[in-house]
């Protein structure tokens, strides 16, 4: 059970675009693998931008992710997409460039954003805010199962590692590390299934309205 499909499931019920703001840093890691720049090398990843289109796409409340009116959105998960899109995350020129797309989502209407910094940085003013987390090995064993039933297999310790690794530098990093916001409601979800997760987030809703 990832934070994914908690949010995507937190927005049928109530009936609200859901928007994946990981999936946003996934496609910018996709465009520079595929353009062979290096994910750490930030000038060179500032400038791709500068010939970068990015689009989301709403159908039956599944969001697709277009770079360069391409539909990636099936290729975003790849274990390379993934290692490539914490680096490029942690670049400030990336960060300020989906910024306002971010946002814009946020315009259409009533939205469910799932991301690491959208409580703090992208809609700090949001009125009722989740923090997600459980135990890493369960965050691991969880990984791998997505993975297998994608397609893209993988040694269970490997993925530990590189889920750690990812936190690390994602806690530490200067540009919106990942932290609570300072009003969000923490939530443990690793006893938990997704209906058990949701339901208490659908109480949550229910006594701020």
């Amino acid at each position: 059970m990832g934070k994914s499909t908690v949010a995507k499931l937190l927005a049928a019920r109530l009936g609200y675009l859901y928007l994946d703001t990981g999936a946003l840093y996934r496609a910018i890691a996709w465009k520079v693998l595929q353009s062979k720049v290096p994910p750490m090398d930030h000038e060179q990843v500032a400038k791709l931008l500068q010939t970068t289109s990015i689009q989301m796409q709403f159908e039956n409340g599944a969001m697709q992710v277009l770079v360069d009116d391409r539909d990636i959105t099936r290729e975003l998960r790849t274990p390379d997409v993934t290692g490539a899109a914490s680096i490029v995350s942690a670049i400030p020129a990336v960060r300020e460039w989906l910024l306002p797309i971010q946002r814009q989502i946020g315009q259409r209407g009533s939205v469910v954003a799932e991301g690491r910094d959208v409580g703090t940085k992208v809609f700090p003013s949001a009125p009722l805010k989740f923090f997600l987390d459980a135990d890493a090995t369960v965050r691991a064993e969880r990984r791998h199962r997505e993975l297998v039933a994608a397609g893209h297999g993988g040694p269970i310790e490997t993925i530990y590692q590189d889920l750690s690794g990812r936190d690390t530098r994602d806690r530490s990093r200067p540009i919106a590390p990942l932290i609570p916001a300072a009003d969000a409601r923490p939530i443990d979800t690793s006893a938990l299934n997704v209906e058990q997760v949701v339901e208490q987030m659908m109480a949550a809703v229910s006594a701020a309205s």
